[in-house]
């Protein structure tokens, strides 16, 4: 009987295409972050030039540049919040100060009117004054405690939209599963003033990323797909807002156009909004940036920067670049590409980084976060390069 049992359960995950791989540590035992950072492995396109703007930043998670270009640090695994000073403005930092210790996964960093925001698990944190303020063990005002403590998916990407709420994402409390309270899964707004908090859309399992279309306002952002239905289902997804309470499909339909096998009996993905764009199986996008500036060329003008985490339970590993996808005037999605590549070396599966999260400087350089390698990088556009 007992080996009857054995080979059904086999025969299920089988039959389903699900995944043995456990979620552990997703990198060999021989990997590890970098102590010095092997930028001549990264591929650029031509003109294109990436170099360290601030090295052991230990986790550099979500990022926030302010006015007076401090930049605004989170962690996840780590617990920490950090400022990030370039004193002699030769873009490189040079002043490291650590603002908060020991928070609960303290991943998001926003800026609005002078303040620091930052996101915990389940709560929403105010530093007063922060450029004024740059010390350790400051006490900050918790704005909102009222979010769920689950912290799978628990970490959180946040920013103001231009109707001057603060977004905050809530993920699902799993893998692949109908959550009882609507928070979950969603994209929440919450006013800062009134603490008052609203469900502005559902059906999103993880997203720690999101923007506002510099033309329309509308709200653009990642999602990551479910795991365990194999390598190469389903896809991540970048999606576009057009409505208000919109549904995106999660738990009942991925990459729109994908059933769940567990939960989507009897549902259709029609009834749901379908990805701008269906992005690669497992490759974990997180930040996502569209260009408005001067200093690339005029081609990536409204482009849609990503970036992309890398996978951890595949078994080849995917993701770990920064790519880009180029809309057509209707907004619709015309190319996906890859932009930076070179984080995985595709030969040996060997990995040294991990883009998190991007920023624009006031030049037009693009800044990008890296919790693997412990690093920030600056990419930047020159003829001469």
């Amino acid at each position: 009987m007992r080996m009857v049992i054995i080979f059904l359960s086999i025969s299920f995950f089988t039959a389903c295409n699900f995944s043995f791989n456990p979620p552990s540590n997703p990198f060999k035992k021989s990997e590890k972050s970098p102590e010095t950072l092997p930028l001549n492995t990264l591929k650029l396109p031509n003109g294109f030039k990436i170099e360290a703007y601030a090295e052991d930043v230990k986790n550099a998670r979500s990022i926030k540049l302010s006015k007076k270009n401090t930049l605004f640090v989170g962690t996840r695994g780590l617990g920490n919040v950090y400022a990030l000073r370039d004193s002699n403005k030769d873009l490189k930092i040079d002043q490291k100060i650590t603002l908060f210790e020991d928070g609960n996964m303290p991943n998001g960093v926003a800026l609005k009117d002078g303040d620091l925001y930052v996101a915990e698990v389940n709560r929403i944190l105010k530093f007063e004054d922060i450029e004024n303020n740059l010390t350790l063990n400051l006490s900050p005002e918790v704005v909102y405690d009222q979010y769920p403590e689950e912290s799978h998916h628990g970490w959180k990407f946040i920013d103001f939209g231009p109707d001057g709420k603060l977004y905050v994402p809530v993920g699902a409390p799993c893998n692949i599963c109908e959550s009882e309270e609507e928070v979950f899964n969603s994209i929440t707004s919450l006013d800062v003033d009134t603490k008052e908090m609203k469900i502005l859309h559902n059906g999103i399992r993880n997203t720690v990323g999101f923007n506002w279309h510099p033309e329309t306002k509308e709200l653009w952002f990642s999602d990551n797909g479910r795991d365990m239905m194999g390598d190469d289902i389903p896809g991540c997804e970048l999606n576009r807002v057009t409505g208000t309470k919109q549904h995106f499909g999660y738990p009942y339909c991925h990459q729109g156009d994908l059933i769940d096998p567990k939960l989507g009996d009897g549902k259709s993905c029609d009834d749901y909004v379908a990805p701008v764009q269906v992005l690669g199986p497992h490759v974990a996008p997180l930040g996502i940036e569209f260009y408005q500036s001067g200093m690339f060329p005029e081609a990536y003008q409204n482009k849609v920067f990503i970036a992309e985490h890398g996978s951890w339970n595949r078994s080849k590993k995917s993701g770990y670049r920064i790519t880009t996808v180029t809309l057509d005037e209707n907004y619709n999605a015309v190319a996906y590409e890859p932009f930076i590549y070179g984080w995985l070396n595709e030969e040996t599966d060997d990995v040294w980084g991990r883009p998190v999260d991007m920023e624009w400087m006031d030049d037009g350089s693009l800044l990008i976060s890296d919790d693997f390698a412990n690093a920030v990088y600056r990419v930047s556009y020159s003829d001469g390069f």
